[in-house]
């Protein structure tokens, strides 16, 4: 856990390192060093909040902040690596014991938190802090380095736990304003406020795997952020800070630009996590685009909703069922689509008009399971069987 850990030109926002190191779809599938800590103070709350309202409805960030951060804690994750001192490779190799520093927050009042799996990645003892000079030492649950979701547990009252609430990712629009409340470079329980700056974006977990739809925020998101919530108006986590961009600077700090794994799979996740320990996921193996009404009368389609299969990954279930990707690109409104292929409308025999619930269809699945599809080909409705994979 020394140095930055890149994806693509993405970064992972867990701090590390005499520096900071971070530890942090295209084919659709179920997801579906050394550091000064600084401690956590508690925050005072009031016995009786008073709710103020923002212009467009939502609750102010002092409010948000009030009624969430007590449920934002910090994580030291510490491990033992072995080192060469000597750089010509002559003497016995060292061993040096180093942290990573992240967030995290509190899911339930049985002491469950979550966080990002780059966080405690290679840790041989995680600890969690709540306040000032507390450290709770917290057993590993479970962890999926295809989701970048780690859950950890710890021996607290439940009087002093303060879960928050998850929200539903897939309303997040453009413009909905957002703040992270995490402890960037050990500034422990620090709020930032921005926007969604867009949706649907693909990042890369730490082994690589697509986690598709994630959320993308001009609040400023630094080393140390990784694993913390970013909440909506409501107060509510509609995704996990994990990744930011560097651009074409190298800088390593925040530029405007970070990403967030969306709810809807980080408590999906989660909850596989707390019940077993683990997580299967079963995988479709197609892009999709919604299908509009407008542009099935402009290009004479023989349904006005569905999913346009874009891609057909090699290997996968869909491509092994003989599911076929769109041949003609065209842009409708700024938006590429490709034409000519399959269009999914229904699943398990239930009608699908987005991704979600697409999605959704795939995620009630475990791998091996095997998927009816109704699509359209040529005009013909016909259906198909796939048998899903397991997305590794």
């Amino acid at each position: 856990m020394t140095g930055f850990a890149r994806i693509g030109g993405l970064v992972l926002v867990a701090a590390a390192g005499g520096g900071l190191a971070l530890g942090g779809a295209a084919v659709f599938g179920d997801l579906g060093g050394t550091t000064t800590v600084e401690q956590v103070r508690s925050v005072a709350a009031s016995t009786s909040p008073t709710v103020v309202r923002t212009a467009h409805g939502g609750l102010t960030d002092t409010e948000i902040y009030r009624r969430d951060a007590p449920g934002v804690v910090q994580i030291t994750a510490t491990s033992t690596v072995q080192t060469q001192s000597d750089p010509f490779g002559f003497g016995a190799p060292t061993r040096q014991t180093e942290q990573a520093l992240g967030s995290g927050f509190v899911i339930d009042k049985a002491g469950h938190i979550l966080t990002n799996e780059h966080v405690i990645q290679g840790a041989s003892k995680v600890q969690v802090s709540f306040s000032g000079q507390d450290a709770i030492n917290a057993k590993v649950v479970g962890k999926d380095a295809s989701t970048d979701v780690a859950v950890l547990k710890i021996d607290a009252h439940a009087r002093a736990l303060t879960p928050l609430p998850f929200g539903d990712s897939d309303g997040v629009q453009v413009g909905d304003h957002v703040v992270a409340i995490g402890n960037p470079f050990g500034y422990d329980r620090t709020l930032t406020a921005g926007v969604v700056s867009a949706v649907g974006r693909e990042i890369a977990s730490p082994n690589s795997s697509p986690i598709d739809n994630a959320i993308q925020t001009d609040a400023a998101i630094n080393h140390g952020n990784s694993g913390g919530p970013l909440l909506n108006d409501s107060g509510e986590v509609i995704g996990v800070t994990s990744q930011i961009s560097t651009g074409s600077t190298g800088e390593q700090g925040n530029i405007g630009i970070g990403f967030a794994i969306p709810s809807n799979l980080v408590r999906t996740v989660a909850a596989q996590l707390v019940k077993t320990g683990k997580v299967e996921h079963a995988f479709l193996g197609v892009t999709v685009a919604q299908l509009s009404a407008s542009l099935a009368k402009l290009f004479n389609l023989p349904t006005r909703s569905g999913l346009l299969v874009q891609d057909v990954q090699s290997g996968s279930g869909a491509a092994k069922a003989g599911l076929r990707p769109g041949t003609s690109s065209v842009v409708v409104q700024g938006n590429s689509y490709q034409l000519g292929g399959d269009i999914i409308v229904a699943v398990d025999g239930q009608p699908v008009k987005t991704y979600a619930e697409l999605r959704d269809a795939v995620t009630r699945h475990k791998p091996g399971d095997h998927l009816p599809l109704q699509l359209y080909r040529n005009g013909k409705k016909i259906s198909v069987t796939v048998t899903l994979g397991n997305q590794r």
